[in-house]
């Protein structure tokens, strides 16, 4: 019998801003901006590299990226960013976190 209400397990874990921020002081971390260029360009976490989710070739720019690193990923609100990251896992990557809240929850400092 199929059960509606299982869901496929977080290949990512949601972590809030302060543990986010405390690991991007790790050198293995890559922080990645799903959003638009547009949205990133009125103000972003340090360091952030973007890919925007919605652009046609997102996967194509993943496959690119060391699947090694401890990936930190944000977008908005935190929804674009989780889809990012269950793609990502689904390619493979292990090590994904996902900024609960997104960019609006961000108490530090943008640049």
């Amino acid at each position: 019998m199929f059960d509606f209400f299982k869901t496929k397990p977080k290949n990512y874990e949601d972590i809030p801003s302060g543990a986010f921020h405390e690991l991007m002081l790790n050198p293995a971390t890559v922080i990645l901006d799903v959003r638009t260029s547009g949205e990133n360009q009125s103000g972003k976490i340090r360091n952030s590299k973007n890919l925007d989710i919605m652009s046609r070739d997102f996967k194509l720019k993943i496959n690119e990226l060391p699947k090694d690193k401890i990936y930190l990923v944000y977008c908005r609100s935190g929804n674009r960013s989780a889809q990012a990251c269950a793609i990502m896992a689904e390619m493979g990557f292990k090590n994904l976190k996902n900024l609960s809240g997104g960019i609006m929850r961000w108490p530090f400092e943008l640049v």
